[in-house]
């Protein structure tokens, strides 16, 4: 199956919000990238309504319909009849000249094609006899039986689309006429690439108005209205029955949208809970007035509804029907390759994503899967990978980080901006000498530290870091770093324990200190010594001094 849908890997976020509204799951998750599973896909465009990134993209055929335009041939538009809820207030006469200045040889509605397939609706409930019928109009529900549901193949009517029945119609009046189906659905590219001919390309109306926009080409305002029109309300939920003549007796008339719903319905028949009735089906909620483009880039369902509403007459299209041949169209069954997994592989791949008991199976529906279960079965398929689960990953990130905290020889503590206790570990219990946690969780720190810092920090927005302080009532020295995290609205604390430290500097100081104490006391008594050895020195030289004077005068007078 070509690719309608492509990815622009660069904007693609890794957020699951495709996968999460993929209603078949067909996209594969690799490298943190999503990537859409052709072969499985249904093409209801919902992963394109609401990628945020805008990373999915349409496939553009804007370059086909210009080579077609100068290729000689007259080139004929099938417009969409839910147009109407794209252009407001513009007519298909509008549109026509509008197409017309790009070369169009002509434009006309596809609800022509449409008023035909309800018309076979009818012989075929009337002639056939059929137990269920489900209208084929929409080909991403066709996609569905044909992969999803193939038991319900023999209940899809087997007729060809409005568009298929309109360009049928124009290549049957003009010959070597090329078709361009416009309108608001992205599986119509991939129904007119099997359409053996009769589309030659189809546009969305966001392609049409950026062609429109290049080209500088306004399209004039101009409403008209006809009466033989009814089958523009094709594109409108219960669209179809209220074009159809319902008087099959016994017979129940059902319009379903969503494809979920239609999922739903499938299933029921399947399980045979449904006979007896005629099921419009739609993959799009609201139809194809409310289709992907429009959801997209033009919502509005309730107005839309109304515009399409509005603009259909009474009566049917004077159009002339068909045979039976013409109208035909067979649908095949078309198989899935994605290998199934045994249940001891389920079973261990539950366990790589650490759900080991049914209980540890949550089911949330983050992953985009609906059970762990069947995420088990897309990872062995290669569709998912084992980190899109959010509880995983959460677990998986706290016990990282419990297991830091928990391992960590530094206290920790962790407050909110009331100064409320959010998380302790055991080194500042024990620093603390708090028994328990629970002891403290969820009180004023006040009740085990002085808050000044913690104030200091939440007042200024400026950590403190290695401040040294003494926890009196624990009689412990720490190094306390306090930090704020704005993302987390949390305050941060980190204790060191430095009381042996500090008990060892204090020693050490109290052995400095002696040691220079004693050693003041021995220059102190040293020096006593000195003086009185220099006054024992000074009395004993001064009575010598006084002797020899004596002496020497004694000597003189001899």
């Amino acid at each position: 199956m070509p690719n309608c849908l492509t990815l622009k890997k660069s904007n693609c976020k890794n957020c699951y919000k495709c996968i999460r509204h993929c209603p078949v799951k067909s996209i594969r998750f690799s490298g943190n990238q999503a990537h859409i599973i052709a072969d499985e896909c249904v093409l209801c465009g919902q992963c394109f309504v609401v990628c945020p990134q805008n990373a999915k993209e349409i496939r553009s055929e804007v370059e086909k319909v210009k080579v077609l335009l100068q290729s000689g041939d007259p080139v004929y538009a099938s417009v969409a009849p839910s147009f109407i809820a794209n252009y407001d207030g513009i007519g298909i006469n509008a549109i026509r000249d509008t197409l017309k200045k790009l070369g169009f040889a002509d434009a006309e509605e596809t609800a022509l094609g449409a008023t035909q397939v309800k018309t076979e609706y009818e012989r075929i409930l009337r002639e056939e006899n059929r137990d269920i019928l489900i209208s084929s109009c929409c080909h991403s529900v066709n996609l569905l039986i044909q992969k999803y549901f193939p038991k319900e193949l023999p209940y899809l009517a087997d007729v060809v689309t409005p568009m298929q029945a309109h360009c049928k119609d124009i290549k049957r009046r003009v010959p070597n006429a090329k078709c361009v189906f416009i309108g608001p659905c992205v599986a119509k590219k991939d129904e007119a690439d099997y359409s053996d001919g009769i589309v030659d390309a189809v546009l969305t109306y966001e392609e049409l108005s950026a062609w429109l926009k290049e080209m500088n080409i306004q399209i004039e305002a101009a409403y008209d209205k006809e009466e033989n029109s009814h089958a523009r309300l094709f594109p409108t939920t219960g669209g179809i029955l209220k074009t159809m003549v319902q008087n099959i007796d016994g017979y129940a008339y059902v319009a379903i949208d969503g494809i979920e719903n239609c999922i739903k319905t499938l299933r029921d028949i399947e399980d045979g809970k449904i006979h007896h009735c005629f099921i419009e089906m739609s993959a799009c909620v609201g139809s194809c007035s409310d289709g992907p483009v429009l959801k997209k880039n033009h919502h509005s369902p309730v107005k839309g509804y109304l515009d399409v509403v509005n603009y259909a007459g009474e009566k049917d299209f004077d159009i002339a029907q068909p045979d039976v041949f013409e109208m035909k169209h067979s649908f095949e069954v078309i198989e899935l390759s994605a290998e199934m997994p045994t249940e001891a592989e389920i079973t261990e791949t539950l366990r790589q994503m650490g759900k080991f008991e049914p209980s540890q199976e949550l089911n949330c529906g983050s992953c985009g899967y609906n059970t762990c279960r069947e995420k088990a079965i897309a990872i062995y398929q290669g569709k998912a990978e084992i980190s899109m689960c959010l509880p995983f990953l959460k677990d998986k990130a706290e016990s990282f980080s419990d297991a830091i905290a928990k391992n960590t020889p530094n206290g920790l503590i962790v407050l909110n901006e009331k100064l409320e206790v959010q998380q302790i570990n055991a080194a500042a219990q024990r620093i603390m000498n708090i028994r328990s946690a629970s002891d403290v969780l969820g009180d004023g720190v006040v009740r085990i530290l002085d808050p000044r810092i913690f104030l200091e920090v939440l007042n200024t927005g400026r950590g403190v870091y290695n401040k040294r302080t003494y926890l009196a009532e624990y009689k412990r020295y720490v190094e306390q770093t306090v930090v704020y995290d704005k993302d987390s609205r949390m305050l941060i604390c980190i204790m060191s324990d430095v009381t042996d430290e500090e008990n060892e500097r204090e020693k050490k100081e109290n052995i400095r200190q002696q040691t220079v104490e004693v050693a003041d006391k021995v220059v102190d008594k040293q020096m006593r010594i000195v003086q009185e050895i220099a006054s024992l020195l000074g009395e004993t030289a001064a009575e010598t001094k006084i002797a020899l004077s004596k002496l020497k005068e004694s000597i003189k007078d001899e």
